[in-house]
């Protein structure tokens, strides 16, 4: 920001009070959000307890949503009439467009659910990285392969390799197929070697061959909440901590899932699932609260499915033993929700684990097939009218 000319003369030194916030400045957004909240308030709209960002409008039968995310808006209901009146009176105060996407996720409604993909957002990124002509790959990422910080050569412009991540760290928001990829390869944004920039091109070759896929929300299933959680016990040939991942699902349709080192060095593969058991414990409590807000009622317990028999037993048994004790904390807190029937923890056996996808990378035949139980579908895009 510069001094209009005239206000200043030489060796003169004042203090400009700003009226109002500009569109740029550190506080503009908090300014934005605090003016649209406001209006949003007076309308009759309720703030949620569990998401500052969801407003909440409840009045009789009549349910309506709007999301917030900076100066995206994202409006959805149960009756049309009182959206389009609400719509008016936010464009009578703001400028507004109907862009047809949200946060650059394209949208495909159809009577049996809703396709969330990011087909132009993936294109961009192989076209970015000169891989529009190179042959697609059948997986992310190698089998068993392993890293290290020094994996080949230094690269010329360690930026190619940043922003490729930062765009891929995106993706992931339709694309839990490479959730686990992306998360290794961010660990070396600092100092990137050939081999790591190999490996994040090889992730740009899977996209490529799977541009139009994205995730299916169906709308004929039940509305029943599951969890899957499972751990890489001492995956990290660096620092032998482990990878936990979990995977939530409402009926058929995946709503949250997350791939990340754990900060701690687990003793035992049980140990490391247990406190995986507690992370995906902390989602299911939060998912809970959420779709209380929304009014929306689901079955407890909430079953979380676990491939490591020991870990369950832990949650069942309130006796902390010798090789537990210095994990009492996370055995509390899942003791508690179990307790409370929040949570039910479950044996499945380990080649129906669908949160094997988040720990390691897979061979390709069960990589496809832990895919295709994702939600992650092909979609074409409409054909021009």
């Amino acid at each position: 920001m510069k001094i209009p000319p005239g206000f200043q003369k030489k060796g003169d030194t004042r203090v400009y009070k700003l009226n109002k916030s500009l569109y740029g400045l550190k506080k503009a957004s908090r300014q934005w959000f605090d003016k649209f909240s406001s209006v949003l308030l007076e309308e009759g709209f309720q703030q949620s307890r569990v998401d500052y960002s969801l407003f909440l409008y409840h009045k009789g039968a009549i349910s309506i949503y709007v999301l917030v995310y900076v100066d995206d808006i994202i409006i959805t209901g149960n009756n049309d009439l009182v959206i389009n009146q609400l719509k008016h009176k936010l464009e009578a105060k703001f400028s507004l467009k109907n862009l047809g996407y949200f946060l650059g996720i394209e949208v495909s409604r159809s009577p049996k659910g809703i396709f969330l993909g990011q087909r132009k957002y993936i294109l961009d990124i192989v076209q970015d990285a000169g891989f529009l002509g190179a042959k697609p790959v059948a997986s992310p990422m190698e089998q068993h392969l392993k890293l290290l910080p020094d994996s080949g050569h230094p690269i010329p412009d360690p930026s190619v390799y940043r922003r490729l991540i930062g765009r891929l760290l995106y993706l992931q928001v339709t694309r839990p197929d490479i959730t686990y990829s992306v998360n290794y390869l961010s660990q070396f944004l600092q100092h990137p070697f050939s081999g790591h920039l190999d490996a994040a091109y090889r992730v740009v070759r899977y996209l490529k061959g799977t541009v139009s896929h994205g995730i299916f929300l169906s709308a004929t299933r039940s509305l029943s909440l599951d969890g899957y959680t499972d751990s890489d016990w001492a995956g990290c040939p660096i620092t032998c901590r482990s990878t936990a991942g979990y995977f939530t699902m409402l009926g058929a349709s995946p709503i949250s899932w997350k791939s990340k080192k754990q900060p701690t060095i687990s003793l035992s593969s049980a140990e490391a699932e247990y406190r995986a058991l507690a992370r995906v414990t902390s989602e299911l409590q939060w998912l809970h609260y959420l779709f209380t807000d929304l009014r929306v009622s689901i079955p407890k317990p909430i079953p979380i499915y676990c491939d490591n028999q020991a870990a369950v037993h832990i949650s069942e048994n309130p006796v902390f033993h010798e090789r537990t004790k210095h994990i009492e904390i996370d055995c509390y807190f899942v003791r508690e929700k179990v307790i409370s029937s929040l949570i039910k923890p479950t044996h499945i056996p380990s080649a129906a684990q669908l949160a094997d996808l988040f720990t390691k990378p897979l061979g390709v035949d069960h990589f496809r097939h832990l895919v295709s139980k994702l939600g992650v579908q092909h979609h074409l895009p409409p054909a021009p009218t």
